[in-house]
């Protein structure tokens, strides 16, 4: 149990970070400065050194508990007993609403810059992501959703390959006019290539 002091504490821990995300969304991270941080989440700059010790920690702590958050909730969506295509549908979604919050080239930039993150994305990428990868192919091959002619790992690269294109699909689908219904036609396009069903 949490005591009170503990509570508030967490409560400004998350309102600096949830400050930090907001500022992130419309600002370069070279030019976010605690001072700005301090002033938009109305607490003094110690307390933000106090909680963080520096500003690549903070925005180190940001996006881990963003990433962490992510992965939690899609946890929590592939035990609702959803279609694939809905697993699918629901990926290409977080995705589309991430690219919002972190474009791929602000993640890159991050990672470059600090290894210590980068070191988490691999992990959790290994640990998490892939495993749950599997876990949805599998779920699929098992309930008849995806041919018996094609492997788990056939699926896996085609899967990579889209998300190796990614940031390249949602600028055209940004483009487009219609982000929703272009990304749509992904999907449909994942599932049954460019002749539709069989």
């Amino acid at each position: 149990m949490m005591n009170g002091f503990e509570k508030r504490a967490n409560l400004i821990k998350e309102k600096i970070m949830q400050t930090t995300l907001d500022m992130l969304r419309t600002s370069d991270p070279k030019r976010i400065r605690i001072a700005d941080i301090s002033k938009m989440a109305k607490v003094s700059q110690v307390t933000i050194y106090n909680y963080f010790g520096s500003k690549e920690a903070l925005l180190r702590e940001v996006f881990k508990n963003y990433f962490d958050k992510a992965i939690h909730d899609f946890e929590d969506y592939m035990n609702e007993g959803h279609s694939l295509k809905e697993k699918i549908e629901h990926i290409i979604f977080l995705e589309k609403e991430s690219y919002k919050d972190f474009p791929p080239a602000l993640i890159k930039e991050l990672m470059i810059e600090d290894n210590e993150l980068s070191r988490y994305i691999e992990e959790q990428y290994k640990e998490r992501t892939i495993p749950l990868t599997i876990r949805i192919i599998q779920e699929g091959k098992d309930s008849g959703e995806i041919s018996d002619d094609v492997s788990i790992e056939n699926v896996l690269t085609f899967i990579q390959l889209y998300m190796n294109q990614y940031e390249t699909i949602l600028e055209m689908a940004n483009k487009s006019g219609d982000m929703d219904n272009f990304l749509e036609g992904m999907v449909h396009m994942f599932f049954y290539g460019v002749c539709g069903k069989r």
